[in-house]
């Protein structure tokens, strides 16, 4: 089985920084893509960014500019580093990835736990 980890949410102040991880563990092949969303109550989970295995980004219009994904490839490791932080930027927010598990012919789509990230202003 996998499990994805997270780690990295906080307090900050607005304008601080921090950075989110997402570790796979377990059986794990292949990653494919890998996603941030993230989500606040009473809201739909939203798009945070995305990167592919060769490192290609996008990201969503409301932090361009100020959020930068990455991926460690050996260690099977997201990141995302969140500069210059708003108090829209509060959530929870998610790593999704689409892995392909060991002895198991397709690929899927597995999401973390979730961890909180507060702004205040």
């Amino acid at each position: 089985q996998v499990q994805l980890v997270e780690s990295g949410g906080g307090l900050v102040h607005s304008g601080g920084s921090l950075r989110l991880s997402c570790a796979a563990s377990g059986t794990v092949d292949n990653i494919h893509i890998m996603n941030w969303y993230r989500q606040t109550p009473g809201k739909q989970r939203e798009f945070v960014a995305s990167i592919t295995p060769s490192g290609e980004t996008h990201y969503a219009d409301s932090v361009k500019g100020r959020f930068a994904i990455t991926r460690d490839n050996a260690e099977n490791t997201l990141y995302l580093q969140m500069n210059s932080l708003k108090a829209d930027d509060s959530a929870v927010y998610y790593c999704n990835e689409f892995i392909h598990v060991a002895g198991i012919p397709t690929p899927g789509w597995f999401w973390g736990q979730g961890t909180q990230v507060t702004v205040s202003s």
